[in-house]
């Protein structure tokens, strides 16, 4: 049976995207994501099989939330075995989004999909590194006042992750918007619930 690499996440606009993408230099040896890599991950999900992703696409239909006006916020860096792997742009405000993030998780559960059990940091990837990377300390430096006016969130996203040419390309599968008035009405189903085969890999 096929099975498919599925992630939630948020896409920032056009305009917070260009400024990302004029940061994106000055690192050597960094793998840069392009326009279409660029989101922020609300619940990485992993490989399901087909019937499990339909159900996780018609589950995120039920999602109840309201746009959420952000801003990029600085820069920072993830390590792995004590070397960095991933240089990212922080997301403001942390809580409001984490909130987001955990009506998600709450959502995905009720389809079998194991909770999150690591921190929520919310981020943009700008780069993925390897081991002949860096110095990161210098670009950390330079981009540590990166900031963006305030902008909005206003659709949640299901990707799947498939490897491209030059790495992973995220597919959006369904789009669920964000209402003003999510308190009292009921969400918006998802414009499709296919999830289609691809080969996988990490977003």
């Amino acid at each position: 049976m096929s099975t498919h690499r599925l992630f939630v996440a948020l896409r920032p606009p056009r305009p917070v995207r260009n400024l990302l993408r004029t940061a994106m230099h000055g690192l050597s040896a960094a793998r840069w994501q392009d326009d279409d890599q660029l989101h922020l991950t609300l619940r990485f999900i992993g490989e399901v099989d087909r019937h499990r992703g339909e159900d996780v696409a018609a589950v995120l239909g039920s999602l109840h939330a309201v746009p959420i006006t952000a801003r990029i916020a600085g820069v920072g860096m993830f390590e792995r075995r004590g070397w960095p792997h991933t240089v990212w742009a922080g997301v403001e405000p942390a809580a409001v989004l984490a909130g987001l993030h955990h009506k998600v998780d709450q959502l995905l559960a009720r389809v079998g999909v194991s909770s999150e059990t690591r921190a929520f940091v919310p981020h943009i990837t700008l780069a993925r590194l390897n081991r002949s990377a860096g110095p990161v300390a210098p670009f950390l430096a330079q981009h540590g006042d990166l900031a963006t006016p305030p902008f909005e969130f206003t659709h949640v996203i299901l990707y799947e992750s498939a490897m491209g040419h030059g790495g992973s390309r995220y597919h959006p599968v369904a789009r669920y918007p964000l209402d003003r008035s999510a308190t009292s009405a009921a969400a918006t189903a998802p414009t499709s619930s296919h999830v289609a085969a691809k080969p996988s890999s990490s977003p």
